[in-house]
């Protein structure tokens, strides 16, 4: 690890451009990104005294996808300090929907049967919104809070303060800092990991994702109102979450060999692969596409390192994975808050440094380890057939509900359950051998464009 920071030094220090004559601004620590994992770093470093500088190349508020949060964020927000902020905001959640249209019926999950049932919401969030409550309070904790200017070279030298940052503001102005602490979280720029050459890509689990925001779709008028749809199809599996403005997100993500076979634009490709799954076109029969359709590829990855010497990343610097459990804003900000308390031990107590790094990059991989399990299978046909028709024999369900809730960093004792989950899983897929080679087979060479793509 040392030698990659040594590395990146040596790389980066001799490619800087002229500069200014000045003195460099001298921090305790500098974090890259006000997205949840950067504001919420810079807000309890601040409040743990420490000056901390944050660097958001964009201007809140800025557009992001990612509007589900988990009933785990919900005790984190607390202590933030922005929990009625995010209320005020929020669409209440109770739980998620998994729809099979095969079956014609889709099977609700609620939190409150989780094996914890004590937080038994959370909400849907307009990112725009949510990511502006977080910078804001980064802001009023003591952070320097600096938008529209993007990270250029970091290096890491000797000395008190060893890490260099070079940014570039809007008008062009450049400035630098020195910090004793890198935080980087810069999200699927993954700043660190691509300049490293730690990002790696996740093979096991390749998926493109194509979204946009509606208007008028048909939404629950009952307790399921909040909850996110989460519909299986043909290429993969789409999700509707509804926003308290009245707008849904609603997105796809798909097999790459479906989206290597589009031959249209991509907003046609979109509604087109929409209109594959009936219910949820149903449900947007009479809804206006009120944004612009994004794409995105290479979905899912993973970094090498989660921390250095004098760095940690955190959130999607790290790692991003499949989002169909709503786990992407939840792991980022608890290891961006795991992040804090181990910067801050680094700083007052080095001795500590080493086993608190340690711990730190267990937390980070664990999260992850999890809820991987289940998205590397979710769209094989017998994890649909366990979820569409739930057994709560050894509180399997409940066990899952905890997971599907973020509570898997506890002490819940939910591992037990998971495990004969799995082993119901195995047996069944045995069982099914056929079916489910076929199943792999066909997403291989998923290239056939949607009907009325053409």
């Amino acid at each position: 690890m040392r030698d990659a920071g040594r590395e990146l030094s040596s790389k980066h220090m001799a490619s800087e451009p002229n500069r200014a004559p000045g003195i460099d601004v001298e921090v305790d620590v500098l974090v890259i990104g006000g997205g949840p994992a950067g504001s919420t770093a810079a807000t309890l470093l601040a409040g743990k005294g420490h000056r901390v500088q944050l660097l958001e190349k964009e201007r809140h508020p800025r557009f992001h996808i990612g509007e589900s949060l988990l009933p785990a964020n919900l005790p984190l927000l607390e202590r933030l300090g922005v929990a009625d902020e995010v209320r005020a905001i929020g669409m209440q959640k109770f739980g998620a929907e998994f729809v099979a249209p095969w079956l014609g019926r889709g099977e609700t999950f609620e939190f409150k049967d989780s094996w914890d049932s004590a937080q038994p919401f959370s909400y849907q969030v307009r990112r725009s919104e949510f990511d502006e409550i977080l910078i804001r309070r980064a802001a009023r904790a003591g952070a320097i809070v600096t938008e529209g200017c993007r990270v250029r070279e970091v290096a890491f030298t000797d000395g008190t303060h060893p890490v260099h940052v070079t940014g570039t503001h809007d008008g062009g102005r450049l400035e630098t800092w020195r910090a004793r602490f890198l935080v980087d979280a810069s999200g699927r720029d993954t700043f660190l990991a691509a300049r490293l050459g730690t990002k790696q890509r996740n093979d096991r689990h390749g998926s493109a994702a194509m979204y946009g925001h509606f208007t008028g779709a048909r939404r629950y008028e009952d307790r399921r109102a909040g909850d996110i749809s989460i519909y299986w199809f043909e290429h993969g599996w789409l999700w509707f979450i509804p926003l308290a403005d009245g707008t849904s997100s609603v997105g796809a993500v798909v097999w790459p060999a479906f989206m290597k076979a589009r031959t249209v634009p991509v907003a046609d490709y979109f509604l087109a692969a929409i209109g594959e799954c009936e219910p949820l076109a149903a449900r947007l029969r009479d809804a206006t596409l009120v944004s612009a359709v994004e794409a995105t590829g290479n979905y899912s990855y993973t970094s090498a390192l989660s921390h250095g010497p004098h760095y940690v990343l955190v959130g999607d610097a790290f790692a991003f994975i499949d989002p169909v459990f709503s786990s992407g804003v939840w792991l980022a900000m608890n290891g961006a808050a795991e992040g804090a308390e181990v910067i801050d031990t680094c700083l007052r107590d080095p001795a500590r440094a080493p086993a608190a790094l340690r711990h730190f990059d267990r937390t980070m991989r664990w999260g992850p380890k999890v809820f991987s399990w289940f998205i590397y299978r979710m769209t094989n046909p017998t994890m649909r057939d366990l979820f569409m028709h739930p057994r709560n024999a050894w509180r399997m369900k409940n066990a899952i509900l905890s997971v599907l809730s973020g509570d898997i960093f506890g002490r819940t004792p939910i591992w037990g359950s998971l495990r004969s989950f799995k082993v119901l899983y195995y047996i069944a897929s045995v069982l099914n051998l056929r079916r489910s080679v076929a199943a792999f087979r066909q997403h291989a060479t998923d290239i056939k464009p949607v009907p009325g793509s053409e």
